[in-house]
């Protein structure tokens, strides 16, 4: 397993947008916290346990964009499909989520249009099944 030394290039697939990474924060793992297992029986400690479910957490990057993805985005906005993020190794994370919001940041003179814009991961399928996140190697 080889350690990633540089970012470039991570990308995200998202349904044919019109959006062209420049920054990509991939989504995190989080258990969740501790299980308070204390009782009025422990003497001198309290205990814990860890939770059984895991959250899959927010998935954002900055994007600069073309003026004709207002229209791809008003069409994705709210729809749980597969989301790919493919790292410079060319290993993937694929998992079930949505796009949660386009923002775009303030048009300067001088400077190209980017817009911040955040991926929700449902860990569903549109039956509603719960499927895991997916990671492959890459080659």
């Amino acid at each position: 397993m080889a350690v990633i030394n540089d970012g470039f290039s991570t990308i995200i697939s998202l349904g044919g947008t019109n959006l062209f990474e420049k920054e990509v924060t991939p989504p995190g793992i989080d258990g969740g916290g501790a299980n308070d297992t204390t009782t009025m029986r422990n003497t001198t400690w309290r205990t814990m346990q860890p939770k059984k479910l895991k959250t899959l957490s927010e998935c954002s990057f900055v994007a600069a964009y073309a003026i004709a993805a207002y229209s791809t985005l008003l069409s994705l906005l709210q729809v749980n499909q597969l989301v790919t993020v493919t790292f410079p190794d060319a290993s993937t994370l694929a998992f079930w989520g949505w796009l949660d919001k386009f923002t775009p940041n303030a048009s300067k003179e001088g400077e190209q249009p980017t817009a911040n814009c955040t991926l929700i991961p449902s860990n569903q399928d549109d039956n509603g099944a719960e499927i895991a996140p997916v990671y492959t190697p890459g080659p």
